[in-house]
Parts: structure tokens; C-alpha cells; sequence
């Protein structure tokens, strides 16, 4: 009796351990991917400006739109037992952080002032 016991309780455990595999990263876990700072060399401050805003708006939509790939994998995993993964938006995500670096960057090494 005691052994049947112990099966049903690894497998209980296993199904709650799979809820979480295959689940998206949060969006704070996502850094930059390394963007040279030379591909804005030829920007004047005006437009170091304007690609700064550009980028942090398409930042926050990226940011949303994981969350929400977050929450609809969490339900998913709940059913299922598996969530979604990392899609586009992640990959994305780490893009325009890195590019958002390098303009930043940029805008340090020209003296350029920065709402950011």
C-alpha cells in the first residue's frame, strides 16, 4: 500500500513540475543584445533623439505584448501542462534594448541631453 502511495505522488509531482517548462521569460529577464554604438555615428542630435523615442515606444509595445504572451502561456500551462516558449517578441525585445543602448551611447559621446 505504501509503495502505491509513493507512485501517485511522483506523478502528481511530475504533471506540477511540467506546468512550468517551456514557459516565456519575463520581460525583465530580457537584456540587450549588443548593438555598436558606430551605427549612429552619423546621427545629429535631433535624430538621436527621434530614434531614441521611436525605439522606446516600440519597446513598450514589445513589453505588452510579452506579458501577454506570459499570461496566455500560464493558462495554457495550467490545461495543458506546458506554456508557450519565447516567440518573436523576446527576440525582438533583446534587439531594440540593444539598439536603445547604442543610441543612448551615442547621445553620451556627442553630448547630446536625453529625456531617458
Amino acid at each position: 500500500m505504501i509503495c502505491k502511495n509513493w507512485g501517485f505522488i511522483a506523478i502528481v509531482g511530475g504533471i506540477a513540475l511540467s506546468g512550468c517548462m517551456n514557459m516565456p521569460t519575463p520581460t525583465a529577464q530580457i537584456t540587450g543584445a549588443y548593438v555598436s554604438p558606430l551605427k549612429y555615428e552619423s546621427f545629429g542630435c535631433p535624430q538621436l533623439s527621434a530614434e531614441l523615442a521611436s525605439l522606446s515606444r516600440r519597446e513598450n509595445q514589445l513589453v505588452t505584448a510579452q506579458n501577454q504572451r506570459i499570461k496566455t502561456s500560464e493558462t495554457q500551462a495550467f490545461w495543458y501542462g506546458y506554456g508557450q516558449g519565447d516567440g518573436i517578441e523576446a527576440s525582438e525585445l533583446a534587439n531594440v534594448r540593444g539598439e536603445r543602448e547604442a543610441v543612448l551611447t551615442a547621445m553620451d559621446a556627442k553630448g547630446c541631453k536625453s529625456a531617458n
